[in-house]
């Protein structure tokens, strides 16, 4: 309930009814002191007293400042009271201040069409040019920007990260729940999360509902960053959990991964065959795929088609190669989940590399196995435990298509020419740890990964340790090479 003014309450007539007169009690337990940095979306109205639109107060108090978390709990329309006869009603006095909150701090219509950019979100011109202001005079020294990202601890005892712009944290997944509340990892541990709030951040949201295009997967880019969106319903609303890319695809031998594993790899890029990432999910497979693919078109040239849902890592264009060749990529979206449709339109398109962004269906699996034993080098990710589960995951995959388990280890065996498992450790930093076999480039030489999966006897624990001492050694991994 709003409280009037004191001149207000002065003036008016004394009611004898008490029919008439105003609920004290009520208006006590209704009130609503303004919100501040630390309201939570625990901290809710109680459902019996309603409470009015964006926490205006009747006196004309200055507006308080609304985070995204109080917006997400507040009704879209003013509440209505009963009042005194004759005394101005707190939706009459704070109209025009409604009026301006409204547009300020509501939230857009979801809506499930790209705009006219695409998916590609741009802030509103006015915002933009006042950023590209900021910038110009930051840049020339006339404004010295002294704002740092920091955490700060709040009453209740949880832990916030404040920051200026989304963009300013270097941070590899948010999760942006339902409450309006952003989340990001904290880096004191391996797993747990903190708190995120950034001055764009109601921008930021707007953002990911207008990118939506219909499908749950898709692409983003917001204040100069790309972002990879999934977009899920919970049982409380619609959340966004969002990943960070790079704005450039990383050089192969700045990742982390030893440099006898990356030279070798890098030497594949004239072979034929299936090279298969393996690990859990966000351990930065389709990053060393994407990685890989770029050292080979500035290796040797060539046309890279990529089928990925949505494309991640900034591929596509022109590249010039060390020995004067040209290189070209293009990346090519999943449409509705049809991901074999895109490796069959790939096979025609007569591509020297294929990148499928990852093996998660029979008919994936079957398509990308035929795509590497047609004299294409194919890339492709696939969740799994170990190098071993990697391979046996492909197989299960394949033969789920309906293709006979003779058929599917014999195109796996003539196709395979590398399985690398990656995963990621540390807490602050993070670090590759990588498990490798490989094939015989040669498929018709003798080779005992290949006779191992024709055998269905998947157990590579000496071969690979045999193989890794052999590259630490700087030997040959084949004797006919």
């Amino acid at each position: 309930m709003f409280a009037l003014k004191k001149k207000e309450t002065a003036d008016m007539p004394a009611k004898s009814s008490a029919t008439s007169a105003p609920n004290t009690t009520g208006q006590q337990s209704g009130a609503r002191s303004a919100p501040n940095a630390d309201y939570t979306s625990s901290m809710r109205p109680k459902p019996a007293m309603p409470i009015p639109n964006r926490g205006l107060s009747a006196t004309h108090a200055p507006m308080p400042t609304v985070s995204a978390q109080h917006t997400a709990s507040m009704p879209s329309q003013p509440a209505t009271f009963a009042h005194p006869s004759g005394a101005p009603t707190a939706t009459q006095e704070a109209s025009a201040l409604s009026a301006s909150a409204e547009s300020k701090y509501a939230r857009p219509t979801q809506s499930v069409a790209p705009n006219e950019n695409g998916n590609q979100y741009a802030p509103p011109p006015e915002h933009r040019k006042e950023r590209e202001e900021a910038a110009a005079a930051k840049a020339n020294g006339e404004v010295q920007d002294n704002y740092e990202p920091h955490t700060e601890t709040l009453p209740n005892g949880d832990r916030v990260f404040k920051a200026k712009s989304v963009g300013d944290v270097k941070f590899a997944d948010c999760w942006y729940t339902p409450e309006g509340i952003n989340y990001i990892r904290d880096k004191t541990t391996k797993f747990a999360l903190i708190r995120f709030e950034a001055e764009d951040q109601d921008e930021f949201l707007r953002a990911l509902e207008q990118g939506y295009t219909g499908s749950s997967s898709y692409a983003l880019r917001f204040a100069g960053e790309n972002y990879r969106v999934e977009r899920v319903v919970t049982v409380t609303g619609v959340q966004y959990n969002c990943r960070k890319m790079p704005t450039e695809t990383p050089n192969l031998y700045k990742l982390g991964i030893p440099d006898n594993i990356t030279r070798y790899l890098a030497t594949l890029a004239t072979e034929s065959g299936l090279i298969l990432f393996g690990g859990p999910t966000g351990m930065g497979k389709t990053t060393t795929a994407s990685a890989l693919m770029k050292e080979f078109l500035e290796q040797h040239g060539g046309f890279l088609y990529t089928i990925e849902d949505p494309p991640e890592m900034p591929l596509d264009g022109l590249y010039h190669s060390r020995n004067g060749a040209l290189g070209l990529c293009k990346q090519c979206p999943v449409e509705n989940e049809h991901w074999e449709d895109g490796i069959k339109s790939a096979l025609r398109s007569k591509p020297r590399y294929i990148l499928v962004g990852e093996i998660r269906s029979p008919e994936v699996a079957s398509q990308v196995l035929r795509a590497a034993t047609s004299g294409h080098l194919v890339l492709s990710t696939i969740h799994a435990t170990s190098v071993e589960d990697a391979l046996n995951s492909i197989i299960k995959y394949a033969m789920g298509a309906g293709l006979d388990q003779q058929l599917v280890t014999d195109l796996l065996a003539r196709g395979i020419l590398a399985v690398v498992h990656q995963k990621l450790e540390g807490t602050t930093v993070l670090h590759p740890v990588i498990s490798t076999v490989f094939a015989n480039p040669n498929p018709l030489a003798p080779d005992q990964l290949r006779n191992a999966i024709r055998e269905g006897r998947i157990s590579l624990g000496t071969l690979m340790e045999a193989q890794s001492t052999r590259l630490f050694k700087g030997m040959s991994m084949f004797k006919e090479m």
